[in-house]
This record gives structure tokens, sequence and C-alpha cells, in this order.
């Protein structure tokens, strides 16, 4: 029986690249790992953020659409990203980081158990910082030439919140079908571990009736897991559709394949291969550093590249 190790990234949306870029870098200290395109269309960029290479479980990725609206807040939707951080030390550095640099952030507290540090960026994409305790994701790397100390570094993905109107459908698509391990159940908050003990994979999933999040610069568009290889994705893939989800089948992604499913409440599910990763077509000294296509958008890189706006060093008015 195959297991979910983990969560392998997580996608949002941005409206402005290079405002996202300043955030992620130079603020969160994480690694611009690669910069591509959404490869169903490319008239947009897609970034990613993770540890030294991008390795699965530190990746968070998002997709610039500048007519982004608001996102109206509601159910139904991924909603919060937890980050994991060493030590409760870190949460004290953490806090007078975002004091530093203007961030709308919580008092130090506790979050699905751990201890916490809730934050949001520029365009309300809500996050928590978490303390680790050791149980960094696995590929993890420290990323020496980052802005933020190695002691304190952000260590990967940790908890991610969905709220969803039922609950018990989401709870036995965990457990059932993938094999999540249910730790705790209130009437309104179930937390789930793909690998029981380990905060990497860890899913808390809310209970919320009402309208529909409607997403929008700063919303959650959706969660991928991790497999090991395309063995373990098409072992998947059977039990997607034998739950009877509709699947978009093995999609090759390049830097990972994957596959695309929604369960019974709408949640948008990726289930993406380990390998190969971003070093395919870079060097691991200059990662994220220029523009990089898959082979099949390679013959319209100058189409691309025209349509893009250069992502320019932003900097916050008045630093």
């Amino acid at each position: 029986m195959h297991k979910i190790p983990g969560h392998h990234h997580i996608s949002m949306i941005t409206k402005n690249a290079s405002q996202n870029n300043y955030f992620y870098q130079r603020v969160l200290g994480l690694r611009r790992v690669k910069v591509t395109v959404n490869q169903d269309d490319p008239t947009m960029y897609h970034l990613f953020y993770g540890d030294k290479t991008g390795s699965p479980g530190t990746e968070l990725s998002f997709f610039e659409i500048p007519p982004a609206g608001k996102t109206y807040r509601g159910t139904n939707a991924i909603t919060k990203i937890g980050l994991l951080v060493p030590s409760e030390s870190s949460l004290f550095f953490w806090k007078a980081r975002f004091e530093e640099h203007g961030v709308k952030h919580s008092d130090i507290t506790t979050y699905a158990n751990h201890s916490a540090l809730h934050f949001e960026d520029s365009e309300g994409l809500r996050m928590v910082l978490v303390v680790s305790n050791g149980k960094k994701a696995v590929h993890w790397q420290t990323w020496e030439k980052s802005e933020v100390p190695e002691e304190h570094q952000i260590q990967g993905i940790g908890p991610v919140e969905i709220t969803v109107r039922r609950l018990d459908k989401l709870a036995s698509t965990l457990t059932d079908m993938f094999g999540y391990t249910e730790i705790s159940r209130t009437d309104d908050e179930a937390i789930f571990q793909s690998m029981k003990g380990e905060v990497f994979g860890e899913v808390v999933v809310k209970y919320l009736d009402g309208p529909t999040e409607k997403p929008g610069r700063g919303s959650i568009h959706h969660l991928a897991i991790r497999v090991k290889n395309e063995e373990e994705l098409i072992f998947w893939e059977k039990k997607v559709r034998a739950r009877g989800f509709q699947s978009s089948g093995i999609v090759d992604r390049f830097y990972f394949k994957s596959l695309y499913f929604r369960e019974s409440n709408g949640i948008l599910f990726e289930i993406a291969t380990d390998g190969p990763g971003f070093t395919i077509d870079g060097d691991i000294e200059t990662l994220g550093e220029k523009l990089d296509l898959p082979p099949f958008l390679e013959e319209r890189r100058v189409t691309i590249e025209e349509n893009l706006k250069p992502i320019e060093e932003y900097y916050r008015a008045n630093e």
C-alpha cells in the first residue's frame, strides 16, 4: 500500500510578480528557485519559492494574474498555509522582523496544537508560522544566501488549512482514499496527518457554512501532495477514478508529473511526483535567475518573453 509522504507544493494567485518576488525572497528569505510560465496559459508568470533547490514540501508557487480582483473569503476553499520554523525563539525573531517590514501579524499564539505566529502578505494571503520541533520538511536544505539566519529559516510547508461545508466528506477522502490519520476532532475542526506524528503533511479541516469563497489576489488555488514516482501516480489515479472523482489524467509538467481532481466540496488537489525537480534545466547556483521554459514551449520563447513584463526589484515606499 502506497502512502502519501506529505505536501509537495501549494499554488496561489498574485496580482504583482515584482511585489510578490520582494516579499517572498527579501522578507521571508525563501529562494526563488524557478521563474517559468503557466504551461496552460504562457502569458502569465509562474514563480516558485522554496529551499535551496525547491525540494518537495518546500515550494510556494504563484501565478501572476494582473487583473486579479479582491478575494471574497468564504467556505469551500484552502484558507491558510502553515510554514515551519525551527524553534520558539524563531517566532520572536519573526515577530520582530514582521514589525520591521510592516507585515500584518498576530501575537505569538497557538494553532493546531503548535506554537504559532499568524501573518499575511500584502495581498491578504493568510499564513501562520508554526514551530517544527525538528519535524522540518524531509528534503529541506539551508539556503546560504538567504537574508534570514539559518537558525530561523522557514523549513517547508506545515499545516494546510481547508475550510468546507461538508467536513466529513473531505475527512473520508483523506482517510479512506489517501490513508491519512485523523489525530483530533471537534464539532467544527479535524486535523489529519499523512504520516502520523509528522507536521509536514498535516491538513487542518474546518467546518464553515455560508457562501463559497470567491478567489482573487492572495487566494490559494490548489494543494499538491507528494508521491515518489510515476508508478505511484498511476496507482493514485486509479484510486481517484474508482472513488468517482474526475481526474485530469497524468500531465507531464517537465519538473514533475501530476494529476488534478476536485473532491466533493470542490477543493482542487494535485498529486505530484518528487522528480525530476527544478535542477533538470538549471544549475543549483543559478536557479531562478532567468526564465526557464519546458521543452514544448521553448520554440515560442521570443513571443512569450515579449508578452511578459520584467520582474523588477520592488521596494516598499520610503524604504
